[in-house]
């Protein structure tokens, strides 16, 4: 599968992002976790043409967390993943039949980090220095408004973060795109999109926020990155969004 050139402008928002934060180092050993979404698949293609034309010598592999135990079939992340020459894991775990059986309030947060845990612990069985995850900006976003609304704490996830018990870097090299524009090279990419289904996702606390953010974004344009600007000027004093000196 040939991939063509990424956009210009999706470049350098992701190579802002890693410039701005110091996410990729000489040497590094990047898994991408690969969730079969929009997200994860652009990320993958934009890290190994990075990586083509990068001063900064890195090694890529990639990860699939199947969460509905193997039944569903992977084989076009894994042809995508083979005609870009990187190595592919795909891991069965039943996290869709645990949320119900559990009855999670929070199911995404549930998920969510159940993922980045197994994920970091194979990151680490790879010898893998860096976990690569697909957040963009919208996601930023909604993590800060779901905080500030339901836990009184203005912070978000940080596009750089260390996991002690793994030991492993976690890096999001999207934060600085929209969905919108994510959508929109996926689209013209024509990568192969695998659509989980989540069974939480239309009822979920995330959801209901995607949903005002989008109602008050007709009204205030620049509300994403007026949500960014905030991190990066230091409203979250702890959340790793300023700069490396």
């Amino acid at each position: 599968m040939k991939i063509q050139e990424l956009s210009r402008n999706t470049r350098r928002k992701i190579g802002e992002a890693i410039h701005d934060f110091s996410l990729i180092r000489e040497g590094d050993r990047l898994m991408v976790g690969l969730s079969g979404g929009k997200d994860s698949l652009l990320l993958l293609v934009s890290l190994k043409g990075l990586q083509a034309r990068s001063p900064v010598s890195f090694s890529i592999e990639a990860c699939s967390l199947d969460p509905t135990d193997g039944k569903t079939d992977l084989s076009p992340i894994a042809g995508l993943c083979e005609s870009l020459e990187i190595p592919y894991t795909v891991v069965p775990v039943p996290i869709f039949r645990l949320l119900k059986e559990r009855a999670e309030k929070t199911p995404c947060s549930f998920c969510a980090n159940m993922r980045r845990g197994i994920l970091s612990s194979i990151s680490r069985q790879r010898n893998c220095s860096t976990l690569c995850l697909g957040h963009h900006l919208d996601d930023v976003v909604e993590t800060t408004l779901m905080n500030l609304l339901f836990s009184g704490r203005f912070k978000c996830f940080a596009p750089l973060t260390w996991q002690d018990r793994s030991e492993v870097r976690v890096i999001r090299p999207l934060v600085y795109l929209e969905e919108v524009q994510v959508a929109r090279e996926v689209d013209r990419l024509k990568l192969p999109v695998v659509d989980f289904l989540c069974p939480f996702s239309a009822s979920s606390q995330r959801a209901w926020i995607k949903a005002q953010v989008a109602a008050m974004s007709e009204s205030v344009k620049g509300l994403k990155h007026n949500v960014l600007h905030a991190l990066r000027s230091g409203l979250d004093p702890n959340g790793g969004w300023h700069f490396p000196p």
